[in-house]
């Protein structure tokens, strides 16, 4: 059995189910992301895991034992806010204390434990000071060693770099990883960054409108999208409309130019409309000897984005856009140049369903 098991988990307000149908099984010391938009069901989910929301339906297990109607402070979960929610007048110490304190540790013990939880953050001679007195950064160390010190079974991470700039939140969701791979704790994190979510988990659940879309590791979820929703929300993708000529040979027309999938196209029927996701770094320019699909177009934008220049190549109705490197040596095509784009006919993904007409 896994270490947290849900189960056929809803959450509806009235008539509005906010989640539906969420199953999911996670391993002790396993790391999991909730990715998605605003609004698509991850909080929520994540909100009854801890506790702090009734499930309309379904349950939740923690090392067997069935937690669904517990409260949050019977479930031994350790759980980190989006904004901090460190006591103001309260010290450092005093915070990473606080729930050691409501569960009647020895003082000896809780010292002990409070100065292990700070070395561990890096923030060791930081205990006497007050939050207004820390960067948001250190705010946010603060309250994941105050989760943590209550050595929970779970650690739930509510999107808690969101509101900490760029360069803060790449170090901080580092140190995050490490500390919870060196405490080895089943770990749930929501997110809306696709980043932050590819670059920590072991697993991605991808949600959409209160349903699970697909669920997989960093390159699965990046490099074989199920549905046109994961294939758009993560990554840049280029994503076209195809004609079927024949599925079981992997064979399909944009534009009317053919070209092939390193598969068969299950539940297709010639003539089927389906759409295709093609990833920007998968496609180059054809230059000297042609391999995999070709299709012919004309530089449509030229974008230079420092490293990468962006290039949009315009068929008829259809456009795509590959990378290459910058190289100063070599200037971009100009705008209007005809030219022609390779990829390999496994970076063509077929999505699942077919499409209007």
């Amino acid at each position: 059995m896994a270490f947290l098991e849900i189960k056929n988990l809803r959450k509806s307000y009235g008539s509005n189910n906010v989640v539906e149908s969420f199953n999911l099984s996670v391993e002790q010391g396993e790391f999991i992301s909730f990715l998605g938009p605003s609004g698509c069901g991850k909080t929520t989910t994540l909100r009854m895991v801890a506790g702090f929301e009734i499930p309309s339906a379904g349950s939740i297990a923690i090392n067997g034992k069935d937690v669904t109607s517990l409260r949050p402070n019977q479930r031994h979960v350790g759980m980190v806010f989006q904004a901090y929610a460190l006591f103001p007048n309260m010290t450092v110490a005093d915070n990473v204390a606080f729930g050691l304190k409501v569960a009647k540790w020895p003082a000896e013990k809780i010292k002990d434990r409070v100065a292990e939880m700070l070395a561990l953050i890096k923030l060791p001679q930081m205990g006497a000071r007050y939050p207004y007195q820390l960067s948001g950064g250190q705010q946010q160390r603060v309250a994941l060693a105050r989760a943590l010190a209550i050595k929970p079974q779970v650690l739930l991470l509510d999107e808690p770099l969101s509101a900490l700039d760029a360069k803060i939140r790449v170090a901080l969701r580092e140190e995050i990883r490490n500390v919870q791979r060196s405490l080895g704790i089943t770990t749930i994190y929501v997110t809306h960054d696709q980043e932050e979510a590819l670059s920590m988990s072991d697993r991605i659940v991808v949600m959409s409108e209160g349903r699970m879309e697909q669920v997989g590791a960093p390159f699965e979820i990046y490099n074989s999208p199920r549905t046109r929703f994961v294939a758009s929300f993560v990554g840049t993708l280029n994503i076209l409309r195809g004609k079927v000529l024949d599925g079981t040979a992997g064979r399909i027309e944009i534009d009317g130019q053919p070209i092939s999938t390193a598969k068969a196209i299950p539940g297709s029927q010639p003539g089927q409309i389906r759409s295709v996701a093609l990833r920007p770094e998968a496609v180059s320019l054809k230059n000297g000897v042609a391999h995999g699909n070709q299709m012919s177009g004309a530089i449509e934008e030229v974008s230079f984005l420092g490293a990468i220049v962006r290039i949009r190549v315009r068929f008829k109705e259809h456009a795509i856009s590959l990378d290459t490197f910058n190289n100063p040596g070599v200037p971009p095509p100009q705008r209007g140049a005809p030219v022609t784009v390779q990829f390999g006919r496994e970076d063509l993904l077929v999505l699942e369903g077919a499409e209007p007409g």
